[in-house]
């Protein structure tokens, strides 16, 4: 029996280990688009932009760790290419590898700044050579400019600010991460930026890229105004990494071409699970919403059970997951467990010391951010996980407020 698992990251790591945890004897192909063996993505955007940290990026295992103690046949640099689910095979260039169980956790690729091909300066970032080069550049002393006003973003636009260095943060929308928290939660976020020096642009488009000799030197607005740059950062969201799959028969999203799965991870397709980025998943916990988690903890958890249920589907089960997030910008924690999405948002406490909101859907609570207030969030996570009525969670803020 062969396993494979297509793509070398987070989610297809503990795939790897949870087969083998599992007493899995068989062959393991772990197939990665990057040479390096799998590493840890969150830092990039958060410790190993600071300054003065260590300038390398660890993997969690060797490859040599891999091959030895896990027995996994490595494929690296080169992406899956193609699925044929009939024939149970994975394209990978010109070469066919067959299989009995796939999970199919390739992630997502980041969205680009139209006209920024060939041009200097001007990055995403996802992987550990992106985050090199903009380290690079923050050390050099960039003029930056982050379009995109989501939490990597922000993450580079704080790193930034902590040399001291001018940088502006470009956002379409009227109130940062409305999507992602909700417009009040968004608005204390803005303060946060600004707070802290960094120039924001809300409700602004940009029109273009300035150039010169090959290298960017500005971002144009659709205001007509130019922000003067040395390094760019578009932080504009991912598209998952499914261009392989079209075709496959696997079902896939019609908004963003993810993976569509049921609540054990799996597709429908016999033998074929998903994990990760890469995964639109039902979670029985908020009424079967189906959920795209670009979350550490959501790969951790759907990469290791995504191998347990493709090798016994028969013992697989639901996963009810409630999510969490964390982001670090200009020494404030934010955390979030749950979803924003729902009927009425409540602010528990004011900003000046930290700040709560809670996100109700229906007679229960679905959502909670903090900033500022590690000790809470998990208790709040635990009220979601057990379905807690919303009064419930009215009355835990309130008494946290008083204490406060």
């Amino acid at each position: 029996m062969t396993l494979v698992v297509a793509g070398a990251s987070l989610a297809g790591l503990r795939a790897v280990e949870s087969a083998r945890r599992g007493g899995y004897r068989g062959r393991i192909v772990l197939i990665g688009a990057e040479e390096h063996p799998p590493y840890d993505r969150p830092p990039l955007s958060k410790s190993f932009l600071a300054p003065h940290a260590p300038a390398r990026v660890a993997p969690f295992r060797s490859a040599a760790e891999l091959r030895e103690d896990l027995g996994v046949d490595l494929l690296l640099g080169a992406p899956a290419t193609g699925l044929d689910t009939g024939a149970r095979t994975v394209r990978v260039g010109e070469r066919e590898i067959g299989y009995d169980a796939l999970v199919i956790a390739t992630g997502a690729t980041p969205r680009r700044l139209r006209g920024a091909a060939g041009l200097t300066g001007v990055h995403t970032l996802r992987t550990a050579e992106d985050a090199l080069a903009i380290r690079a550049a923050l050390d050099r002393g960039a003029r930056t400019v982050v379009v995109g006003a989501g939490f990597i973003g922000s993450e580079v636009a704080s790193a930034a600010r902590a040399r001291g260095l001018p940088v502006t943060i470009v956002e379409a929308l009227d109130v940062p991460l409305t999507r992602s928290i909700g417009p009040q939660a968004g608005a204390v976020c803005a303060d946060l930026h600004r707070a802290a020096g960094t120039g924001l642009r809300l409700s602004t488009a940009v029109e273009g890229l300035e150039s010169a000799a090959g290298a960017v030197t500005g971002v144009r607005l659709a205001t007509g105004e130019v922000l003067p740059a040395d390094l760019v950062v578009a932080g504009i969201g991912v598209a998952p990494a499914t261009g392989w799959l079209e075709g496959s028969g696997v079902p896939l999203h019609e908004r963003d071409r993810g993976v569509v799965c049921d609540a054990t991870l799996a597709t429908g397709v016999p033998g074929v699970y998903a994990a990760g980025d890469v995964a639109h998943v039902a979670n029985p916990l908020f009424g079967g919403e189906l959920m795209r988690l670009e979350h550490w903890t959501g790969a951790a958890e759907q990469g290791a059970a995504a191998a347990r249920h493709a090798l016994d589907p028969a013992a697989a089960r639901p996963l009810t997951p409630v999510p969490y997030f964390w982001s670090d910008w200009y020494g404030h924690r934010i955390q979030f467990v749950g979803t924003p999405h729902g009927d009425e948002v409540l602010v528990a406490v004011p900003a000046e010391e930290g700040f709560t909101a809670l996100y109700r859907r229906g007679d229960r609570i679905t959502g909670a951010l903090t900033v500022d207030r590690p000790r809470e969030i998990m208790k709040y996570r635990r009220l979601i996980a057990a379905a807690a009525p919303w009064p419930d969670a009215v009355v835990f803020a309130a008494a946290t407020r008083a204490a406060a």
